[in-house]
């Protein structure tokens, strides 16, 4: 490919476009009977995430696990709770599966309408994760290969549930 056919792709930042920091940090897991979620907040630092929508979501998610509308018993894995902009809050729930697959399950909720989150539309080429959850993402994909390297016991288990990660992205 030349330069000249490049210029022809890959247009998709529109040019006020600008890219601002965001910053991850462990919450406290999500903790239900044979279910075990590491959890992440992630926002700018000015927009952090009220303590009341956090507690809403946890909520939520015990509340699709207990009623099966979201089967992961028996299954660990990690939550992401994306405060973005200032309305839009998602939940990323990733487990581990079939030895070294991550699964995932995304929700939405508009801060600005009363509505309980909902499932994100499903469609044929859809976004999967931006560049912040990524951050998060790959913290989770190393955690999970030493895991899987580890003899797989007990403590390389709990290894793996205290390696979190926090900082900017």
């Amino acid at each position: 490919m030349t330069v000249e056919q490049l210029a022809t792709v890959g247009n998709v930042v529109d040019r006020d476009y600008h890219h601002v920091t965001k910053r991850i940090w462990p919450g406290r897991p999500l903790v239900l009977p044979e279910t075990y979620l590491k959890w992440y907040q992630l926002s700018r630092a000015d927009r952090l995430i009220d303590p009341a929508d956090d507690a809403e979501a946890r909520t939520f998610l015990a509340e699709d696990v207990a009623a099966g509308r979201l089967p992961i018993t028996g299954d660990i894995g990690f939550v992401i709770h994306h405060l973005s902009g200032e309305h839009i809050h998602l939940l990323l729930v990733c487990t581990w599966r079939d030895n070294n697959e991550m699964w995932e399950t995304t929700y939405l909720k508009d801060a600005r309408q009363n509505h309980p989150f909902s499932l994100m539309p499903q469609t044929t080429h859809r976004g999967v994760i931006c560049v912040w959850e990524f951050g998060a993402v790959a913290h989770e994909h190393q955690a999970w290969t030493r895991y899987l390297r580890s003899n797989r016991d007990a403590a390389a288990k709990l290894a793996y549930t205290e390696s979190q990660v926090t900082g900017t992205i």
